[in-house]
């Protein structure tokens, strides 16, 4: 399978996603909240809308992406993601959402789709994003390898300034897809040992992310969601339902968190070149 170089620069048609209360706590009950995270669930207080939900409404025009670029859906799986907000999401209302594919990676064994996306309402940006795809089996067609990318480091030797854990469900994969992420990797294990996972299926790297960017609001935001302003992620290693996710985080000051996620107590990070910015 090739991935085909020729998509890049390609714009998807203009999406629309019409979304209401319900929308938004069931995700925030997907990535985890709790009752003590009222704001962000119950429709009496607003509710607020955690900024990882930015992730959601993208999702068609990036299916549109992916397949202009012939990447089989059976071997995709997540490298990395970027949100950066523009403006509060409201509890309710119509995105509208256009994507372009910005690159076509060579990684050897692998290859790379770059995606990035604007989400307007009532033509006001309010956020953007960028999706870092992998798509297993698709490299080594003489592409040119991804550009580095700079990112806020870890300090050296400094313990983190603050560390969450939380477990996650059994279920949290189901939980999670109803937000709109139906890939059979993360619900039928007959499918996830069919491309290569048989211990069962996976978290969605998504959901992780969530569970990470909660963490962040909770210790560097003072539990306030909306501060946050920008989050990237790199997926190193899959998460299955029902571990415990570890999240460190580093005060870099100026409003810079640096964080990594574990697992269980896999000694291997499973999000790495993590970083959020405060407002």
């Amino acid at each position: 399978m090739t991935l085909d170089v020729s998509a890049v620069g390609y714009t998807s048609q203009p999406y629309t996603f019409k979304y209401d209360w319900k929308a938004v706590s069931l995700y925030a009950l997907g990535i985890g909240a709790k009752r003590e995270e009222l704001d962000y669930i119950f429709e009496g207080r607003g509710p607020k809308v955690y900024p990882t939900f930015a992730v959601i409404p993208p999702l068609v025009a990036l299916g549109e992406l992916l397949g202009k670029t012939g990447g089989n859906p059976a071997m995709v799986v997540h490298g990395g993601q970027l949100i950066r907000m523009l403006a509060p999401i409201p509890s309710e209302g119509t995105m509208t959402t256009v994507g372009t594919v910005k690159g076509v990676y060579d990684l050897k064994k692998m290859g790379q789709i770059l995606v990035a996306t604007t989400t307007e309402i009532g033509g006001k940006p309010v956020f953007e994003t960028e999706w870092s795809i992998i798509v297993r089996g698709a490299g080594g067609f003489g592409g040119e390898p991804p550009p580095k990318v700079s990112h806020p480091e870890i300090p050296e030797g400094q313990a983190p300034t603050w560390v969450e854990e939380e477990t996650t469900t059994p279920e949290q994969a189901l939980l999670y897809r109803l937000s709109g992420d139906l890939n059979p990797l993360h619900a039928d294990p007959s499918f996830a040992t069919m491309v290569g996972f048989p211990q069962g299926p996976i978290l969605h790297g998504l959901c992780t992310y969530g569970f990470v960017g909660r963490a962040i609001a909770k210790h560097a935001a003072g539990g306030d969601a909306l501060k946050l302003k920008a989050f990237q992620a790199q997926f190193r290693k899959p998460v299955w339902p029902g571990e415990k996710i570890t999240t460190k985080g580093w005060d870099l000051g100026d409003g810079r968190v640096a964080v990594q996620a574990y697992a269980e107590d896999r000694p291997e990070p499973v999000i790495t070149n993590a970083w959020a910015e405060l407002g």
